[in-house]
């Protein structure tokens, strides 16, 4: 295990940074900035993968499937962290975006000892969401060797699910198992093998990614804005409020009225304004055109949105 970890960039030791803690503070958060400035220009050199996965991941969200990520300690919960805004920012199913962790729900706020080296728990973990072809399964793992990871991957892609490999290391044993690759080389840590800092950074940023566009291509958006967001509070309802106003430019009392006619919805409500039709017809045009706005409207219209 030692001479593997000595492979591995994320786990290489900075010689120029062996007595960091000597400095000033301002001195250390200087560097540890500079550390974290570097993260996106690694994610950018993945984009044409990054861009590939999530084509492919739309594809398979668009008849039916789900979006699916497995992890150990870190990664793990970056995975279950994206999966869970989704139903508030999306308006997702239940399920059809979620995480895996090893250890379980636990290992979100407790370290569960030794649950990264199984890649049965994985297995089973997937095997008891009844993971289908139609399902994508996403391997999070900075070392990009992590046994729970590498087999939700192999597990997956045995099923005939789609499967993605996100490391942080070249030529790694998650990525050669999965059909997606994608390695962004953030180099070695501030603090040897915390991979929670640049690693954990680069995560969160192709998880963004991931599902957001994802989103976007299965029509949850309209231009920038959410409108397939769930309003579960108070917050959520003034900002649904805003979405209809910046998407129509309608008054407020016409925005009340029409999101009233919609319960609330927000995709519908501005179908309401800006293709002048009653509530009942919009959810119609909306579920014919599989939930894209913009098509919706096109048939409300009369206009062609342009899409081939």
């Amino acid at each position: 295990m030692r001479r593997e970890l000595d492979t591995l960039t994320t786990e290489a030791f900075r010689s120029e940074l062996a007595e960091i803690d000597q400095l000033p503070t301002l001195e250390i958060a200087r560097t540890m900035n500079g550390e974290d400035s570097t993260v996106p220009a690694a994610v950018a050199a993945q984009l044409p993968e990054i861009a590939a996965a999530i084509d492919a991941v739309a594809a398979r969200m668009a008849r039916g499937g789900r979006l699916l990520y497995a992890g150990a300690g870190t990664a793990g919960r970056m995975g279950v962290l994206d999966a869970s805004e989704c139903p508030p920012t999306f308006n997702t199913e239940p399920g059809q975006v979620a995480g895996v962790i090893a250890g379980g729900p636990g290992a979100m706020v407790d370290s569960v000892e030794g649950a990264e080296d199984s890649a049965e728990a994985a297995a089973a973990d997937l095997a008891a969401l009844g993971v289908t072809a139609n399902d994508t399964v996403v391997g999070i793992s900075a070392s990009g060797r992590t046994p729970f990871a590498v087999g939700a991957v192999e597990y997956a892609r045995s099923l005939g699910a789609l499967t993605v490999g996100l490391a942080c290391n070249e030529g790694s044993v998650l990525g050669a198992a999965a059909e997606h690759r994608i390695e962004v080389v953030v180099g070695p840590e501030l603090l040897t093998g915390s991979t929670r800092l640049k690693a954990g950074t680069a995560q969160k940023l192709v998880l963004n990614m991931l599902s957001t566009i994802t989103m976007i291509r299965l029509g949850k958006t309209y231009g920038n804005l959410m409108v397939d967001l769930r309003a579960s509070n108070e917050k959520l309802r003034a900002r649904s409020r805003r979405i209809v106003a910046l998407a129509t430019g309608a008054p407020d009392e016409e925005i009340e009225a029409a999101l009233a006619a919609t319960d609330g919805e927000v995709k519908a409500a501005i179908l309401t304004l800006l293709g002048d039709v009653d509530g009942s017809t919009a959810q119609r045009l909306l579920a014919a055109s599989h939930g894209h706005l913009r098509a919706a409207l096109s048939a409300a219209t009369g206009a062609d949105d342009g899409r081939a």
